[in-house]
């Protein structure tokens, strides 16, 4: 699954090299997040239509995965046991690796400190 920063630097076309070898052959998604996050972008730095359409056509081959009860229950959970740690982490942040970790998918991202908590105490695997 691709992080948010992850997405927005493929759809410029301007992955790392390193990252876009460990990508190759992968079939890979977005989280409902990052799809919120991405339209939101486009609204707040007033994408025009030809960019919107290149993003459109983007997500047409990496359809995200959807919220669902399984997700919210992982979520519940590693926010709850982080908050309990006293390392709290962001609301989003939390959502995407509950969306890994039930399906089972490592996470591609360069932010990978924002993730760090997850990797050491929840089981998240990450590319990148």
């Amino acid at each position: 699954m691709l992080d948010t920063d992850v997405a927005s630097l493929s759809i410029k076309r301007k992955l790392p090299p390193d990252l876009l070898r460990e990508l190759v052959g992968a079939s890979v998604t977005i989280s409902f997040v990052t799809l919120g996050e991405l339209v939101r972008w486009t609204v707040m730095r007033r994408w025009g239509s030809a960019r919107k359409a290149e993003l459109d056509a983007w997500l047409l081959a990496r359809p995200p995965l959807p919220y669902s009860d399984e997700v919210a229950h992982c979520w519940g959970e590693i926010s709850a046991r982080a908050a309990m740690r006293g390392r709290p982490r962001p609301q989003n942040d939390t959502w995407v690796a509950a969306c890994c970790l039930t399906q089972g998918l490592p996470l591609a991202t360069l932010n990978t400190r924002d993730f760090r908590d997850f990797t050491e105490h929840e089981g998240l695997q990450l590319v990148g």
